[in-house]
């Protein structure tokens, strides 16, 4: 049975932080996948970049995208999803699995905006490809439609586990 974790926490918390972590920590896993990480301007959250494992990097949204769609202040550009995000998921979820673990930073509302990149969610937990994922602990039905699954371990990052987490992860998903 694949490993399915959900990395749940408050804005801030660090999950990126814990993603990126993991991905350069595997040594024995084909890792696919990619991580957000904010654009500051000034001292200002002006935007999100969006960053494969492979190293493609788009931003995602920023305050001076027009959007649609918006979420909150920022426009987002869903080419970017289409064009870096999905092809990160869908190589994980092609061919023999054996092996494969995909690493997603994050399941959120920019991201979600994006019909296919939701289709590639539900079909990468439908597989046989061992996922870790990051969600907000904000409410929202396709994050809590997960986190309500049987097969799914939702483990709460906080500021007290954040530093030890991604080696712990690591340390298990290594050996299956």
């Amino acid at each position: 049975m694949p490993t399915r974790i959900l990395l749940e926490g408050r804005p801030g918390v660090g999950k990126t932080t814990a993603v990126r972590r993991m991905a350069s920590l595997l040594c024995t896993r084909e890792v696919g996948g990619f991580t957000t990480e904010e654009i500051r301007d000034a001292g200002a959250r002006a935007g999100f970049a969006l960053e494969t494992l492979a190293g493609q990097r788009a931003v995602l949204a920023h305050v001076d995208f027009p959007g649609p769609p918006r979420v909150g202040r920022y426009g987002v550009d869903l080419q970017v999803m289409e064009q870096l995000a999905l092809p990160s998921l869908n190589a994980a979820s092609a061919g023999p699995a054996a092996g494969r673990l995909v690493l997603i930073d994050e399941l959120g509302r920019m991201e979600l905006a994006c019909t296919a990149f939701k289709d590639a969610v539900r079909s990468l937990f439908r597989g046989d490809v061992d996922v870790v994922a990051t969600v907000q602990a904000h409410h929202d039905p396709f994050t809590d439609a997960l986190k309500r699954r049987t097969d799914i371990e939702l483990i709460h990052l906080t500021v007290a586990n954040r530093d030890s987490m991604p080696s712990e992860l690591v340390a298990r998903l290594e050996m299956r």
